[in-house]
């Protein structure tokens, strides 16, 4: 169980490291502003939608680890996914992360490295500001997501 945290925190530092996806995207018809008063994490995050896919995913910001790995993840996992694929991942995600007795690990890859977030309550809203700017971006929302 040791190894198999020890990988998670690799790779969340890595993700924090070396964010994937970390620019603005020109041309995006999609993009929301997320902010978390708490931790001081500030996101936004670019979307392109095609025939209700995103076909391209971005975004810009700092905060603390757990946020920017996150944030990392998400644009990788998101690429090529249907609205409802992405809210069903999110949903997923959440669960995974508040550790709703329904989530389970399975099939979760990368998502599952952050299952040890639910052991610190403050961190779930740094796991979980991009997914929500992910999602008011989805739905075309113009005021900024916090987690207040």
């Amino acid at each position: 169980m040791d190894d198999l945290r020890d990988l998670y925190q690799e790779m969340i530092l890595d993700h924090y490291k070396n964010p994937r996806n970390f620019h603005i995207m020109e041309g995006a018809n999609r993009r929301a502003e997320g902010y978390n008063p708490l931790c001081g994490d500030r996101v936004t995050v670019y979307l392109l939608i095609e025939n209700d896919t995103i076909t391209d995913v971005s975004f810009e910001g700092s905060g603390c680890a757990i946020c920017t790995a996150s944030t990392s993840v998400m644009t990788e996992l998101l690429k090529g996914q249907s609205f409802e694929e992405a809210e069903a991942l999110f949903a997923s995600f959440r669960g995974l992360v508040t550790a709703d007795p329904s989530a389970t690990v399975e099939n979760m890859g990368k998502l599952a490295a952050f299952t040890g977030v639910r052991e610190f309550p403050v961190r779930i809203k740094c796991a979980t500001l991009p997914w929500h700017t992910m999602l008011s971006a989805l739905e075309n929302k113009h005021e900024p997501v916090t987690t207040e």
